[in-house]
């Protein structure tokens, strides 16, 4: 059953990761579906067609949201409609909704000024979700603890029976890593940042993080105790590191799973929620 669940995503996120590189136009008469998501390292604007058909999508690296919290609030305005703007030349049509997300357990207020982010930038949002029910969306799963480790925080929700029943986000994400990489190498945080995901460095990089990785599994497991969870799905684009699953897996005892490029997972499933059409 896992394994049909993650054939099914793997391939979907596969046509979201192609729909970057090679947008195709969706006739006029056909609805489409926007999703922004804003995070600590990255945001990502991802569009779909009304079967949830991947259409295309633009990412722009920035530091912009801090622990779910807009900290450059222009800026973070002025990237969304950029990517907006650059979508709609691409896809020869204007992008009037979208739906946002946010981490789990972050206040009414916080949530607000992501919806305003958004709104700025020219759309009307059209749903809040939290981003690891998302990830779920994405996943075809009602059963277990979806994990979304992003730059700043780790955030878990837990499913039974296709609703969340308990969520958390706490702060440790990528950023501890860049941290403790730029620490025990002696180089800026923003060399860090890059030195950490070229693959030529991994077997170095892997074990300075290993300890930040398990702090983040006992994250999960303190959350998740006394859910009967069986399944850990590991999203997010700090879990694009190799054999970040493993470590959970060991560290929990509980069977770990990643999709192919658990980065765009979570925007993918925020898209799936533009309730605008």
């Amino acid at each position: 059953m896992v394994k049909n669940v993650l054939d099914h995503a793997n391939s979907f996120i596969a046509e979201v990761e192609k729909s970057f590189q090679n947008p195709h136009k969706v006739p006029e008469d056909q609805d489409l579906k926007v999703g922004v998501d804003l995070g600590t390292s990255n945001i990502v604007v991802t569009v779909l067609d009304k079967n949830d058909r991947p259409a295309a999508g633009k990412l722009y690296s920035a530091s912009v949201v801090r622990d779910g919290i807009v900290v450059e609030y222009l800026k973070a305005v002025d990237i969304v409609r950029d990517l907006k703007r650059k979508l709609e030349n691409i896809l020869g049509r204007k992008l009037e909704h979208a739906a946002a997300a946010i981490p789990p357990g972050i206040s009414s207020g916080n949530t607000k000024v992501i919806s305003n982010v958004v709104e700025a930038a020219d759309f009307t949002v059209t749903d809040i979700i939290d981003e690891p029910t998302a990830a779920a969306d994405v996943l075809k799963i009602d059963e277990g603890a979806v994990v979304d480790v992003g730059g700043g925080t780790t955030g878990i929700s837990v499913l039974k029976g296709g609703k969340v029943v308990h969520c958390a986000d706490e702060p440790t994400g990528g950023h501890h890593l860049s941290l403790v990489i730029a620490g025990a190498l002696g180089m800026d945080y923003d060399k860090a940042e890059k030195y950490k995901i070229e693959e030529e460095n991994y077997d170095r990089v892997f074990p300075l993080v290993r300890p930040v990785i398990e702090k983040m599994a006992d994250i999960v497991l303190k959350n998740i105790k006394g859910y009967d969870v069986n399944t850990i799905y590991l999203v997010g684009g700090t879990c694009c590191l190799k054999n970040i699953e493993s470590i959970f897996e060991k560290y929990t005892d509980i069977r770990t799973i990643k999709p192919c490029n658990p980065l765009l997972v979570t925007p993918a499933g925020i898209a799936m929620n533009d309730a605008g059409i």
